[in-house]
């Protein structure tokens, strides 16, 4: 068999099992924040990412941030091509359809494919509201009112910055 004829079967085989509404092995994942000058919150989405990648299975996946931090989305897109992608979906990690979402994101998404000809990208929409968030909500206020009745200067999530003391 020739080699154009395997690469041929190959292609056919990603064709018929990776459609292009499912993510599949040439997909990379673009999670992006706003960006901070804090270390924690690059540590932070670094964390999240992690857990997306080990829960998901996504073999391509990357953080990203807007401003005051790298990976830049321009460093993120490349980290996705050189690992293979050929679509890159590009998730902003932010709550609402603002400046970021409609302006920067793109602008900054557009630059970064113009590196990479033959690589596509989508930009999914901000989180949003979803009922999940209610429970992840609830559970940092009661995590930090428990800490509070407990005595304790804070909660687990903010151990070691000193934001959830009770205050007067």
């Amino acid at each position: 068999m020739s080699s154009s004829s395997l690469f041929i079967l190959v292609l056919l085989f990603f064709c018929i099992n990776f459609s292009a509404s499912e993510i599949g092995p040439i997909d990379g994942v673009i999670i992006v924040d706003h960006g901070s000058t804090f270390s924690e919150a690059s540590t932070m989405l670094n964390e999240f990412v992690k857990m997306f990648r080990n829960k998901t299975g996504y073999k391509i996946v990357e953080p990203a941030h807007l401003v005051s931090a790298k990976p830049t989305i321009g460093d993120a897109f490349q980290s996705c091509v050189q690992q293979g992608a050929r679509r890159v979906i590009i998730n902003p990690f932010i709550l609402s359809f603002g400046k970021d979402f409609s302006e920067t994101i793109p602008s900054l998404s557009a630059e970064a494919a113009k590196q990479h000809p033959g690589v596509s990208y989508i930009i999914t929409p901000p989180l949003g509201l979803d009922q999940l968030f209610i429970d992840v909500v609830n559970d940092r206020v009661n995590s930090c009112l428990k800490s509070v009745g407990e005595d304790s200067n804070e909660c687990s999530v903010c151990d070691g910055n000193g934001k959830c003391n009770l205050r007067p």
